[in-house]
């Protein structure tokens, strides 16, 4: 049997769809089972050994009708005999109608029903800790006859990684005696982010509770907006932040956040990631993203996430938080740090203790 599993964009979609794959293997030792990503994204899934072949959708198939026709046809050839669409948009619409694929599952949605034969219709809510995110993904299972309600994903570092990064830390006078921070400093864009005066005033408590050391996490293309964070923050803070120690490609990031104590900052890509590492976390969210459907296996001890909805209700009264988008950089003017300072403070003191 051969499977293809499709999640296109962004990493923390690519990194949460990857919990089919040990489902998948389970049920199917035999199978030969492929996973289809944006080509940024594969940093994220290397090394997991429950993934065969990975099918890469670069900028240009991406950005280009034709050359997006040119790459679902090549998959027909291929031949497989289960397709799992998590994507579920245009162009995985386009790649699944011309797979040939016999058995083709995706969401419910009315403009595609034709193009599959499973259309499964996602839930509102569960009880699952996991999160929506991933029971969702998890009911796209169904009709293989694979009843799993909770899986967690996971990131593969090897020893080589692990090691280097270690000497990298001490080179670069880490204290490994000492509680060490990653900070998710910038969200994957500018209606993700948190404002940079109250990022500055959270980074500025996670010094004076803890005395620890801070990283940021940026790439290099990002470095001026992380310095603008690092300047609002107060004088001994900046003494505590190590700014130049950054992991300059998404697996150095990786490695260097093993050895945290905790990542904190704007939930997303890196958030999820530290969870996949089984690093604790402390994520603000953006106004307009849905934390039911993206607080993964918090139990507000360990994994703890804060959201404007939390603090000021009445401002989504009969509007669900994705309608807010528009809002975003209004509403993140109303979601001050003192409305969650206790509950980080809380969090900060389980993280002091080695």
């Amino acid at each position: 049997m051969k499977i293809l599993v499709i999640q296109q964009k962004m990493i923390g979609d690519v990194l949460t769809s990857s919990i089919l794959f040990e489902v998948l293997r389970a049920k199917y030792p035999n199978a030969q089972l492929d996973y289809l990503v944006n080509s940024h994204t594969l940093p994220v899934i290397e090394n997991n050994p429950y993934i065969d072949n990975f099918i890469l959708f670069t900028k240009e198939e991406e950005n280009s009708k034709l050359e997006l026709l040119k790459f679902a046809k090549k998959l027909k050839p291929k031949k497989y005999d289960v397709l799992i669409d998590v994507y579920s948009k245009l162009s995985s619409n386009i790649i699944t109608l011309f797979s040939g694929t016999k058995t083709k599952i995706s969401y419910h949605k009315s403009y595609s029903t034709f193009i599959y034969t499973h259309n499964i219709k996602r839930l509102q809510k569960t009880d699952s800790k996991s999160s929506l995110a991933i029971a969702n993904r998890l009911q796209l299972l169904k009709p293989l006859g694979i009843e799993v309600t909770s899986a967690k994903p996971k990131i593969y570092l090897n020893e080589a990684e692990i090691t280097t990064s270690k000497q990298f830390l001490k080179d670069n006078h880490i204290d490994f005696d000492k509680p060490l921070y990653m900070i998710s400093v910038l969200g994957s864009g500018t209606n993700k982010t948190y404002p940079f005066k109250f990022m500055a005033k959270v980074i500025d408590t996670i010094a004076l509770k803890t005395k620890g050391q801070i990283l940021f996490n940026y790439i290099p293309n990002q470095e001026a907006q992380a310095k603008v964070i690092y300047n609002l923050c107060q004088p001994e803070t900046q003494k505590q932040i190590f700014f130049n120690v950054f992991g300059k490609n998404l697996r150095e990031f990786l490695a260097i956040t093993k050895y945290c104590d905790a990542l904190i900052g704007n939930e997303g890509g890196a958030v999820n990631m530290a969870k996949a590492l089984d690093i604790k976390t402390f994520s603000i969210f953006s106004p307009w993203i849905s934390k039911d459907t993206w607080s993964l296996f918090e139990d507000d001890k360990t994994q703890v996430s804060v959201h404007l909805k939390d603090y000021k209700a009445e401002l989504y009264m009969n509007k669900a938080e994705k309608d807010m988008k528009k809002e975003a950089l209004e509403l993140y003017e109303e979601f001050s740090p003192e409305f969650f300072e206790e509950k980080l403070i809380d969090f900060l003191k389980q993280t002091v203790q080695r």
